[in-house]
């Protein structure tokens, strides 16, 4: 009978002590992992950084609310580019001779806009803390030069566009976003710091200059724009009713005033007040005009390209009125389908608002979201004859480049705080 095959034993070696070990020539080499790039940057064999960056990781975001906000946004400005497409071709015919030129403006807009919008979205949330006194600073200098000097531009009756050097933009439309970031900066250490006093408004020192300034360039549609910014920031930042009623009533008042001394202002609400517009002229001539657009849509609407009101019949029609003519060309499932997207984008911000963990980011998302669904729903309600025209235009829809980038970069900053939330939903 044959014994089993004995083991081969392993070669060892004598320490200095007397005792054998194995030898370290047949212990196995310890595993390293590739270097990743969710880990960090690629490292070469010798431990220093390679040169390849993975786009992957740099367009990686750890919140579905991230994807969310963004997709419906870049959906929002395609549907925009063609709108302002079909609106804009006769004016722009008219005009510039050439049926393109208010598309491709806008186009050209949306190529700067939706990359500082995709930056914007990667700076870490400490930079927005860091710069937001100085935002509003520069924003304010701007709006001065606009309401002082001879580089503001008068339209439509309001002092709101600066020129310079042939470029002409709007410094109230960027005002927005550094308000919003300076309340959501300065808010939660007013609150610490003073509790339930009064003085816990000293923050909106800053904002009552910059309503002023554009109270004096007569814009009323920005100014309710920016007091429903700033009750919207103090209602995430916790202030009590009590204390928000300061800021109401001063908005109230302002309101007002402006609305008293402007003849063509009072024309427009008394016309909204009084009985209904019958005669297509004076303050009734764009509402009316829009109201017929609207009408002649339909459910499915005359069809791409081929509204009646923009051929000269309907002002802004590119602009302030463009929902008339989505309605007229596209019926009232593309009316719908405008607004559902509006009522996507603000369950985008409230997951946002709701995941949030620090006050900052709930102040800035909420204020950032009353500003454009807010401003969008004025703009709706002035088309469908809700309000009186306020000249105001509807968000990532209507032709103008200053207020698109400057939603883009808004709706950046918001993401830029949403991509490392968790994956919390409503």
């Amino acid at each position: 009978m044959t014994s089993p095959p004995r083991a081969k034993a392993k070669p060892s070696v004598r320490t200095p002590s007397g005792v054998r070990t194995a030898s370290p020539r047949l212990m196995p080499a310890p595993r390293v992992d590739p270097p990743s790039a969710t880990r960090g940057p690629h490292v070469s064999q010798q431990g220093l950084p390679s040169g390849r960056v993975s786009l992957g990781a740099v367009f990686r975001a750890d919140s579905s609310n991230y994807y969310m906000l963004l997709g419906t946004t870049l959906l929002l400005v395609f549907i925009g580019l063609i709108m302002v497409l079909s609106a804009s071709s006769v004016e722009s015919h008219l005009n510039d001779n050439n049926f393109f030129m208010g598309f491709l403006r806008q186009g050209a807009y949306a190529i700067a806009g939706i990359p500082l919008m995709l930056l914007a979205s990667r700076v870490p949330p400490t930079f927005w803390r860091r710069w937001a006194r100085t935002g509003v600073l520069i924003g304010i200098g701007f709006q001065m030069l606009v309401v002082f000097t001879p580089l503001g531009v008068d339209s439509g009756g309001n002092r709101n566009w600066l020129a310079i050097g042939g470029f002409t933009f709007q410094p109230a439309e960027l005002l927005k976003l550094a308000l919003a970031v300076w309340l959501g900066v300065m808010l939660p250490i007013a609150m610490d710091r003073y509790g339930a006093a009064w003085r816990v408004l000293r923050p909106l020192i800053p904002a009552a200059i910059i309503v002023g300034l554009i109270l004096v360039g007569g814009d009323l549609g920005t100014v309710l724009i920016m007091f429903m910014m700033t009750l919207a920031a103090l209602y995430f930042a916790g202030v009590g009713w009590k204390i928000m009623m300061v800021p109401i009533g001063l908005g109230a008042l302002g309101v007002f005033v402006m609305s008293v001394f402007s003849p063509n202002r009072m024309a427009r609400i008394l016309s909204f007040l009084g009985a209904p517009c019958v005669d297509d002229s004076g303050a009734c001539w764009q509402p009316l005009h829009g109201t017929w657009a609207m009408a002649s849509g339909g459910i499915f609407g005359v069809g791409l390209g081929n509204s009646r009101a923009k051929w000269s019949w309907l002002p802004a029609a590119d602009n302030d009125y463009i929902f008339a003519i989505v309605g007229e060309e596209l019926g009232l499932i593309g009316a719908i389908l405008v607004i559902g997207l509006f009522v996507t984008l603000t369950v985008s911000f409230l997951r946002i608002i709701r995941a949030a963990d620090d006050d900052t980011t709930r102040i800035v998302a909420g204020a950032i979201m009353v500003w454009i669904v807010g401003q969008a729903f004025l703009n709706i309600a002035v088309v469908l004859g809700l309000m009186p025209v306020l000249g105001v235009p509807l968000p990532f829809v209507s032709a103008g480049g200053t207020a698109l980038v400057s939603s883009l970069i808004a709706v950046g900053v918001v993401l830029s705080f949403a991509r490392t939330q968790g994956r919390k939903t409503l």
